[in-house]
């Protein structure tokens, strides 16, 4: 029997919820999209959960969607996808979500954060949103959040280098909240979790309420409708195609070939 995708934990009124694919790096097929789902939506009605936290085993939070499971969605081996569902409870989640970045972070295991009330990331932490080399763009309504978490020129300039930012940068630009210690991560990441969990549940739920009142769901759902559409020209064209082809075959993508690129 294999080991489950998703792990959950209670410690007193806080809810850890871990990615566990460590051997493919917490990359995020259907299984983990509809775990994290699950454990969002069970920690968002479960009375004695007042603070939720989300980390990845190993050494990465995680290395993005799984690439193989894209390929099999290119040829049309792929089920019903998973992300737009996961995707939306993320956006909605009623009380506190805080993460703690353990190790690297690539596509959606950095998209993911900008939807996080307080993220605590690891100085051996690295992030990166490598849509371009992908021929792809941005995706889970990072062509919103990062502009309003970060700034234009921040977003703009993570989203179309897809270089890798160090913890550091990223508290520089304000995705992060906080940089730890490796070894102090998980303790300082609970600790701040119980310090919010301490507080009454429906004073937290208003609280965070009110601060999305301003419309980071709604705008986040609407940026995530619109990336659709351009993924809807750029999945399965001439670069994506060769791009995943040459991650699965663990080469260099060759765009020479391909007019216009």
């Amino acid at each position: 029997m294999s080991d489950p995708v998703i792990v959950t934990e209670d410690l007193g009124r806080v809810r850890v919820i871990t990615i566990n694919r460590p051997q493919a790096l917490n990359s995020m097929n259907n299984a983990v999209f509809a775990g994290i789902r699950d454990a969002l939506a069970e920690a968002e009605v479960d009375s004695g959960v007042a603070v939720a936290v989300i980390t990845g085993e190993g050494r990465a939070f995680s290395a993005g969607q799984d690439l193989q499971e894209m390929q099999d969605g290119l040829s049309g081996d792929g089920g019903d996808h998973q992300f737009p569902a996961m995707l939306k409870q993320l956006t909605e989640f009623k009380k506190p979500l805080i993460a703690a970045v353990n190790g690297l972070g690539v596509g959606i295991g950095m998209t993911f954060l900008a939807h996080c009330d307080l993220v605590l990331m690891s100085t051996a932490a690295r992030l990166r949103t490598p849509f371009p080399q992908l021929g792809l763009a941005p995706e889970a309504g990072s062509s919103y959040t990062f502009a309003t978490r970060m700034g234009w020129q921040n977003a703009a300039y993570v989203l179309m280098s897809g270089r890798w930012f160090s913890a550091e940068e990223c508290l520089e630009m304000g995705l992060v909240w906080k940089v730890c210690e490796p070894e102090s991560l998980m303790s300082d990441a609970i600790a701040v979790a119980g310090e919010l969990a301490a507080n009454p549940i429906p004073s937290l739920v208003a609280t965070k309420e009110l601060l999305m009142g301003a419309g980071r769901p709604d705008e986040a759902w609407a940026a995530h409708k619109r990336e659709n559409g351009a993924y809807a020209t750029l999945m399965g064209a001439p670069a994506n195609t060769e791009a995943v082809a040459a991650f699965v075959e663990k080469r260099d993508p060759d765009f020479s070939s391909i007019p216009g690129i």
